[in-house]
């Protein structure tokens, strides 16, 4: 290859762009000496082509600009200054780093020995990676979306479904099998005909961003899986796609994009911008450490000096507060928003985004960047409200208009379902959409995403399948994962021929379902649970590339009869609008019908009083859901017996009753003289007014 040449390059923007000219790189480092553009050889990347001074300007960008280069070049930054254990600096020129805005990443991301820049002892680790080391990729944005935009589903609307790239279609006998498992199957018609015949509304993915598989992991034949591990905050993990080449990978992503959109389905992306790969002091030097280390990360200072805070239990913590590390969080999000078309983000532990330091605050620099953003302010920001720092439980504690997954609400269903004494109120403040979270701040019902499962604990079937966990399989002798499940086993720990049990287990499966999508809020859907998928017990998966974490895609009556009965659900909700209220119940008159919005009553169809609500044993209650369309009667019974409740004045038809199967029966009963319903215990059943 000719040798290529440099001229003076542009601060903005961050990262590598095509121009007509070449291609522009910059780069941000206060504390660096000197910053050195590294070029390898795309068909040999461990071969060095050249290397280039970068300027740096007066706001501490280095740039350059190489005349003549273009997309699918191979690169890195060599970042030369003090090495300052002491002050956080771990400046090693020794080290290839990758760029913080690399939009692809060449090579397989498993940790390598190679890739420490200190010793066990701390000192300066001299062993030059530059040949081993990951490559990042220069990438062209062109794309023909045909038309395409993000959706901007009503929350009020969505369903939403929780699912892994390569778990999702792993398995799927309908997606060829060179597809599974990628982006690319995950377009395929026979993945987005089947969530548009199930009835979600959107997509959220489990971390598509760059990730880095661990070496103790690799070590024991498992992988980093769930991808909580980011080393990358704009590039998909590419082994998540079924073409070869960075730059065919990149449009195989927003290839399912489109495809989802087209379905009429919202992508929705989980993000991990609160700590890095590059884990603490022991952690491999990826690009923020090598860079500038104290710009990015949160500091914690003792008598040794410098020290990573841990307020994730990952090793370090991203500094939101930093004017660096809030750049380059914006400026990816405004990529996935922008040049990937996704319609959202879920922040995984998102109350470290809300920190100056060990303060959590609403009016933070990241909450008012977003807020004020013309491009993100639109998109949907829901937040795992929580972290493991001080005050790190922040449920009803973000800023409008974030949207939250509510924790007290997966408690309480689940606590409510096991038949734990004084649930009862707590349970309805639950379905009403939480109130006493989000009403003081006058935010909506639909600021609660209400769910039972997610990706980070035991499937539906499981939490009435075991009482304890089982993650043998990870190899940390069963240690990892939540001891705090709120699960029944429904009598027999495990796996069981026993009928009895086993239709308890799938009548409190249903109950629990049911529980979600008539309450108030935006329901969550893990995926796998509709086709009532097990994970033989194990609560943490994290590291479980294998069939204890794909999506089963065989067929038995069971999974069949599961997966109708979710559509039915689904259906049902978007049937009522009562379930699909964007304003808490408030217990006035509706002036179309006389009754209140809201009413309860007892098992003798009284109005339940204070007293009843929180008396321990009370496990029987029913709601009456007013609308201009029709009111809803739904009687709850977590007890272990059988209640006969009389109907209110009226002729009533049942919808659906959890204690059959098929739950949704188009029997009409009860007929229109029946006088009482008997509610079976552990059960949900829906009626209404007959016309």
């Amino acid at each position: 290859m000719t040798d290529l040449t440099s001229t003076k390059g542009s601060s903005f923007p961050l990262g590598a762009s095509l121009t007509p000219a070449g291609v522009n790189f910059a780069v941000y480092s206060f504390h660096a000496i000197s910053v050195t553009l590294c070029l390898y050889d795309a068909a040999n990347p461990a071969r060095e082509i050249q290397q280039f001074s970068m300027v740096r300007d007066d706001n501490d960008v280095w740039s350059c600009l190489i005349v003549g280069l273009g997309a699918g070049a191979l690169y890195g930054f060599r970042a030369s200054g003090p090495w300052e254990k002491k002050n956080g600096l771990f400046f090693n020129s020794n080290k290839l780093l990758l760029d913080p805005y690399a939009k692809a990443v060449q090579g397989v991301p498993n940790w390598h020995p190679l890739m420490q820049g200190m010793t066990p002892e701390g000192l300066l680790d001299t062993q030059d990676n530059g040949a081993a080391a990951l490559k990042s990729v220069v990438i062209s944005d062109a794309f023909d979306w045909e038309g395409d935009a993000t959706l901007g589903t009503a929350w009020e609307d969505l369903i939403i479904y929780e699912a892994h790239v390569q778990g999702l279609t792993k398995t799927n006998p309908a997606v060829p099998q060179e597809l599974r498992g990628t982006y690319a199957g995950l377009a395929h018609e026979a993945t987005t005909g089947y969530l548009r015949d199930l009835g979600v509304t959107s997509v959220q993915l489990l971390p598509v961003h760059t990730h880095l598989d661990d070496g103790f992991l690799l070590e024991k034949g498992l992988t980093n899986y769930w991808g909580y591990n980011t080393m990358g905050f704009f590039a998909p993990h590419a082994e998540y796609a079924a073409a070869q080449g960075a730059q065919a990978q990149i449009d195989e992503f927003k290839g399912m994009v489109k495809a989802l959109h087209r379905a009429g389905i919202e992508v929705i992306l989980d993000v991990v911008y609160n700590h890095t790969a590059e884990g603490d002091e022991r952690g491999p030097f990826l690009n923020l450490r090598g860079l500038d280390n104290p710009s990015y990360y949160m500091p914690s200072m003792d008598k040794d000096g410098w020290h990573y805070m841990n307020y994730t239990g990952c090793g370090n913590t991203v500094n939101p507060a930093s004017q660096a590390a809030l750049r380059l969080i914006m400026d990816s999000l405004r990529y996935w928003a922008e040049v990937m078309h996704v319609d959202g983000f879920r922040f995984d532990l998102a109350a470290t985004l809300g920190r100056n330091g060990s303060d959590f605050n609403q009016e933070c620099a990241f909450f008012q960047a977003v807020s004020q953003d013309p491009v993100l302010n639109r998109l949907k920001f829901i937040a795992e409200p929580w972290d493991l720092g001080p005050n790190g439980y922040q449920i009803g504690g973000f800023p409008k208009p974030w949207r939250e997954l509510n924790g007290r609400y997966r408690d309480t269903v689940r606590s409510f379902w096991c038949g734990y004494k004084d649930m009862t109120a707590e349970f309805a403040k639950r379905l009403c959409g939480s109130q006493d979270i989000y009403g003081p701040a006058s935010r909506p019902p639909v600021a609660s995403l209400n769910f039972i499962t997610s990706h980070d604990g035991f499937t539906l079937r499981d939490l009435w399948s075991y009482n304890q966990k089982h993650n043998e399989a990870n190899g940390e002798g069963n240690r990892d994962g939540d001891d705090n499940n709120h699960s029944w086993n429904s009598g027999r720990e495990g796996a069981t021929k026993d009928p009895l049990i086993a239709a308890m287990r799938r009548r409190l499966t249903r109950s629990t379902l049911s529980t979600m999508f008539l309450s108030l809020g935006v329901p969550f859907l893990l995926a796998g649970d509709e086709r009532w998928r097990t994970q033989g017990g194990n609560n943490n998966g994290y590291c479980q590339d294998n069939e204890i974490s794909w999506l089963d895609w065989n067929s038995d009556p069971d999974t069949d009869s599961m997966l109708d009965f979710t559509r039915s659900l689904i259906r049902f909700r978007r049937s009522q609008s009562v379930i699909r209220k964007h304003r808490h119940f408030t217990g006035e008159i509706n002036p179309t019908t006389g009754q209140p919005d809201i009413s309860w009553f007892n098992f003798e169809g009284l109005p339940l009083d204070h007293e009843e609500w929180h008396h321990p044993e009370t496990r029987f209650f029913v709601a009456r859901m007013e609308a201009n369309d029709g009111p809803l009667l739904i009687l709850f019974n977590s007890s272990d017996s059988d209640i006969t409740f009389p109907l209110p004045e009226g002729s009533w038809k049942r919808v659906m009753d959890t204690a059959l199967e098929p739950a949704f029966a188009d029997s009409g009963a009860p007929a229109e003289s029946a006088l009482h319903y008997v509610s079976l215990p552990r059960t949900v059943a829906c009626l209404m007014r007959h016309i």
